[in-house]
């Protein structure tokens, strides 16, 4: 018996066309961004908000941590070269203003800091630790694991928890970070409960997002900075004390078609692929969500979304193995299988390391994107 296979239609197979469209990101006029401060506070999330700034993503993180030292005496912020502003500079200025018992660095030790900041949490505080690249986590994966992610199960009925332990960390692909400064290890994380795990993909996302983290959750959270976007990334971002829900989702833009979901650095990717798709088809309809927080993802919005879609692509700068997005297909094929017009379909980092002169052939691209869109909405 001959098995039947479907023909995909490659649109932008050829070098040329995927030349044009896998261009640099145009950061000055993407949507994602909120340029102007009435873009910003037209969303229902920051209404209520007053004055706004504009910052790019490393000075709205370091706006972050000085409105929750400011707010809560209990919060410290510690790691390797804190004190001196850190290697990207996010904690500029902080021991100056709030001197070396509450801001200060650390010896070169990963589960120390973490280690030093389960106590610190476990005793009322609100520790803010820093890992200086996501590529360097490991030494204290231990601690977080065996130690942080249990705390609060094994407390049982006494309460006690590790709320405001939040563990930062720069991650994912600069295009030249090799095998140490560009890993996404999200989802080595998001397998064991007890962790909150949140990427934001833009400054006035972030402040909201980590101010949550330190000040207002009951869990640890694992607080993921894309890198390249600390200086790339600018838009308005509220001057004052504002958070924004760990676990819900956000619709860019709503869709008929077919339901993109993503998070981080990548959701710029496919915002360029589906405007370059939308040149090509001007009638092509497609939502796009930001996951926001990877663990616990948001089911209800993307399961909305794609019963009404009937289409899902989920887009992620980490590997493609036992991803993310192979736990959103799951579940979406679990739940809303009927519903589907076509197979949920993940487009993600190749199963490979990143060697120093592949990194821009092993992440999702715009062509990879533009590519999937058609096949998915021509299936």
């Amino acid at each position: 018996m001959r098995l039947a296979t479907r023909q995909y239609k490659r649109y932008a197979s050829t070098a040329a066309a995927a030349r044009q469209l896998n261009v640099p990101i145009n950061f000055g006029t993407t949507p994602l961004l909120h340029k102007k401060p009435d873009t910003l506070t037209s969303l229902p999330e920051f209404s209520k908000v007053g004055t706004t700034k504009r910052m790019n993503l490393f000075q709205s993180v370091n706006s972050a941590l000085q409105t929750a030292l400011r707010s809560n005496p209990r919060v410290l912020c510690f790691g390797e070269d804190v004190g001196f502003g850190g290697v990207f500079r996010c904690t500029t200025g902080l021991q100056e203003e709030f001197g070396d018992e509450r801001v200060f660095n650390t010896p070169l030790t990963e589960q120390g800091i973490v280690g030093a900041a389960i106590g610190a949490a476990a005793e009322g505080m609100r520790p803010v630790v820093e890992i200086q690249f996501a590529d360097y986590v490991f030494p204290a994966f231990d601690q977080i694991v065996n130690e942080a992610s249990k705390f609060r199960y094994r407390e049982g009925a006494t309460g006690t928890n590790l709320g405001g332990l939040v563990i930062r960390m720069p991650c994912g692909g600069v295009g030249h970070g090799a095998l140490y400064h560009s890993q996404s290890p999200e989802a080595l994380f998001c397998h064991v409960p007890g962790f909150r795990v949140v990427m934001p993909r833009s400054p006035s996302q972030a402040k909201g997002l980590l101010l949550s983290a330190i000040l207002e959750s009951e869990d640890p959270v694992i607080f993921m900075e894309p890198k390249i976007l600390y200086r790339a990334a600018v838009e308005e971002v509220p001057d004052e004390y504002y958070t924004l829900p760990l676990g819900k989702a956000e619709v860019i833009t709503p869709g008929s078609d077919l339901t993109i979901i993503s998070y981080g650095r990548p959701m710029y990717t496919c915002a360029a692929a589906i405007e370059a798709a939308k040149k090509n088809r001007p009638d092509l309809s497609v939502e796009l969500i930001d996951l926001r927080s990877i663990y616990p993802w948001d089911r209800e919005t993307v399961l909305q979304s794609v019963a009404k879609t009937g289409r899902a692509m989920v887009v992620h700068e980490s590997m493609v193995n036992f991803g993310v997005g192979a736990e959103i297909a799951a579940t979406i094929q679990e739940k809303i299988f009927m519903q589907l017009q076509a197979p949920v379909r993940r487009i993600a980092g190749w199963t490979t390391h990143t060697g120093l002169a592949y990194e821009k052939y092993i992440l999702p691209d715009v062509a990879r994107i533009y590519d999937g869109i058609f096949e998915m909405v021509d299936y």
